[in-house]
């Protein structure tokens, strides 16, 4: 095993623990950013573009019949095959979530319809699901069974909110494990039933599955009910004959207590786990090499790399499975470091040069990893995001467009997830709708003052009707910090001058004549 240290060159503070990682034909796409999708990036799909130890990320597109797919973190994602005839490669989304802090109960599939010189496009579609639907959840795992020529998909675990009667202000991102019930989704036609089995006492999340064929090996995970990594090791078996499936589920010894591992692929019917916790202040630093041959599985422990001070003194740490037995793994940086060297990241690799293409189809897997610590208390829960061990390397390739990153847009400027003012109490975390109108985002409103910028209307203490007018207007607002300032500024009224009313030419009156005799009868009226 050997690692070393990778340079993200640009985009490095998108990469943070939520996100999950796809490869398609070896190429490495990266899927999951904390914020909504920026304009240079629509998608929110990134290339992982490897050159030597420094890390580019360059946008992909979507095809146009392509259904909007949210930025989710810690979903459920595996790889899917339509038929073992028809080598297609999709991957499979299901749950995670949003931005918002929302969660999600959609299943999405992504397909690869396109690729010239690196710049690949994508179609996303949207399934639709009717029967005994999961709740929407996150730190849960998918898989894919194959048997008698059909395939399912294989839902389990997870956490979930707590049931919408029981929410407050204060609990309203307080989450609760997902009932210990197995799903089986029929794709090609939506169809979803669920099993509950007796060995299945607790719901658990953040675990490690394992797909081979018809069977599903479920290992460790946390229990937030009483806060436990038991040393689980499940075997589920599904058989798809005519009628209705049957699901099996064994209870197998010799499992391992961890959660929020990291599973790699290193050949045919061997795996990797890295990383993950084995309590909830300490990181699992021990290695394990896992062997699947017909109905058999074995755990045992293996070399560890030589892991960096930095990795053996952080409390926190994160990453994906690029393929071909290779771990992205992150690490938060010093809190000094700015927004960009936020994290440190390197590259494990295990193996992986005996790999066998034709068992692509037999093996998928899926796991989750390191929660950010700015959603939940700090290994509370292990909670991390979901990932998916392939068999494809990367293939380096220059033949590509350089991508600028002064093109972004800040999203601690742009965004509203900001802090838009000195008594801005608007958690990016843990926001619960205000208004009405906060159904999809925090209510904002633009100040004009300067090159203007957004504040939330709550900090601002509108009122919500006194939010709608100044929105449907095209007045100008200003903020409670620039109002005064604003003013001031203000160009003083135009002052109109006074309306002089032009002097009107009178017609002079006649001139009278007075005689002498007049003259002497008034000289006796005044003596």
């Amino acid at each position: 095993m050997s690692l070393q240290m990778i340079t993200v060159n640009n985009n490095a503070s998108l990469i943070q623990p939520g996100f999950s990682l796809m490869n398609f034909g070896g190429q490495v796409f990266f899927f999951g950013q904390k914020g909504w999708p920026k304009r240079s990036c629509p998608t929110g799909i990134f290339l992982f573009d490897f050159k030597q130890n420094q890390l580019k990320l360059r946008p992909a597109l979507f095809s146009k019949d392509s259904c909007y797919l949210p930025p989710l973190r810690y979903p459920a994602i595996c790889t899917f095959q339509d038929s073992l005839e028809l080598k297609k490669e999709q991957y499979i989304i299901h749950g995670g979530k949003t931005p918002n802090n929302e969660l999600s109960d959609k299943i999405y599939i992504i397909s690869a319809i396109c690729k010239n010189n690196k710049k690949v496009t994508f179609c996303c579609t949207e399934k639709e699901l009717v029967g005994d639907i999961p709740e929407a959840r996150y730190g849960h795992t998918i898989d894919v069974v194959y048997s008698r020529g059909k395939s399912r998909c294989v839902v389990f675990g997870g956490r979930s909110y707590m049931p919408s009667a029981q929410r407050t202000t204060e609990k309203w991102n307080s989450v609760v494990d997902c009932p210990p019930h197995v799903f089986l989704i029929d794709l090609e036609f939506g169809c979803c039933t669920s099993y509950n089995f007796p060995e299945l006492q607790d719901g658990l999340s953040f675990h490690v599955s394992i797909a081979r064929d018809d069977t599903i090996y479920m290992i460790g995970g946390h229990s937030l009910s009483n806060n436990s990594r038991p040393p689980n090791l499940y075997r589920l078996k599904v058989d798809l004959p005519l009628g209705s499936p049957e699901v099996s589920c064994t209870v197998l010894p010799g499992g391992i207590s961890i959660s929020s591992a990291i599973l790699t692929q290193t050949k045919s019917n061997e795996f990797v786990i890295v990383g993950g916790y084995q309590f909830e202040n300490q990181k699992r630093l021990v290695c394990n090499i896992i062997t699947v041959e017909d109905n058999k599985i074995e755990i045992q422990d293996m070399e560890t790399p030589d892991w960096t001070p930095d990795i053996k003194h952080s409390k926190l740490w994160f990453g994906s499975s690029t393929g071909n037995g290779t771990v992205f793994l992150g690490i938060p940086g010093d809190n000094r470091q700015t927004l960009s060297d936020a994290h440190y990241f390197y590259l494990l690799k295990c193996g992986g040069e005996d790999l066998m293409a034709e068992e692509q189809a037999a093996f998928s897997c899926s796991q989750a990893s390191t929660e950010d610590p700015g959603d939940s208390t700090p290994f509370e829960d292990s909670e991390e995001f979901c990932f998916s061990a392939e068999i494809t390397s990367f293939d380096g390739d220059s033949d590509i467009d350089t991508y600028n990153e002064d093109d972004e847009e800040d999203e601690s400027e742009t965004g509203y997830w900001i802090i838009c003012c000195p008594t801005c109490d608007v958690d990016i975390n843990t926001w619960v709708p205000f208004y009405s109108t906060e159904l999809n985002k925090p209510a904002m409103i633009y100040c004009s003052h300067g090159d203007g910028h957004w504040v939330h209307a709550k900090c601002m203490n509108l009122a919500e009707q006194l939010l709608i007018q100044l929105s449907k207007g095209s007045s100008k607002y200003f903020c409670n910090e620039h109002v005064e300032i604003a003013r001031g500024l203000q160009t003083p009224k135009k002052i109109l001058p006074l309306k002089r009313t032009p002097l009107k030419n009178h017609k002079k009156a006649p001139v009278k004549i007075i005689t002498p005799a007049k003259k002497s009868f008034f000289r006796k009226l005044f003596d």
